[in-house]
């Protein structure tokens, strides 16, 4: 059972992932798949969030995801994931997903995600998170706007 009192910063649980995006994570029009790129949205997220645990995790939930621009085969997708809210067993992680030209260096963000995961003991069941400690103004303004967040989808349920 993770330490009730153990406390870790946002920088803790940081993940960037990236990956080159060939044809066989496109469609016919040459952009990427938009479930290829929640898979590896997911990734990211789980592992900042295992980071942030030092456990198993299990995604609860994913917010709804809008591709303001298409990623395209020859990008390089970069994922920034961190986690910005922490409840006594959830934990939600922010991932940025950046479409990179890497002949060009040319970014353009495509989207930004929120997902909420468990953390899970050796026997699969839920178990306590550390606390995350808030250090700047941005991860304070970050955690009230998660805490809406999840406000709003246990009133879903």
């Amino acid at each position: 059972m993770t330490d009730p009192h153990a406390q870790k910063n946002t920088r803790a649980s940081h993940v960037t992932l990236s990956q080159l995006m060939h044809p066989e994570h496109a469609n016919l029009l040459g952009n990427v798949h938009g479930g290829w790129i929640m898979k590896l949205v997911d990734e990211a997220g789980a592992l900042a969030c295992m980071r942030h645990a030092q456990k198993k995790v299990v995604t609860v939930a994913i917010d709804s995801m809008t591709f303001r621009q298409p990623i395209r085969i020859g990008d390089l997708i970069v994922l920034n994931a961190e986690v910005t809210y922490t409840g006594h067993t959830s934990m939600e992680a922010e991932v940025q997903v950046i479409a990179e030209n890497p002949i060009t260096g040319e970014r353009t963000h495509t989207n930004t995600a929120y997902l909420v995961y468990v953390a899970l003991d050796d026997e699969g069941h839920p178990t306590t998170v550390p606390a995350l400690v808030l250090e700047t103004e941005e991860e304070i303004k970050r955690m009230e706007q998660a805490k809406k967040r999840q406000a709003h989808r246990i009133s879903q349920k």
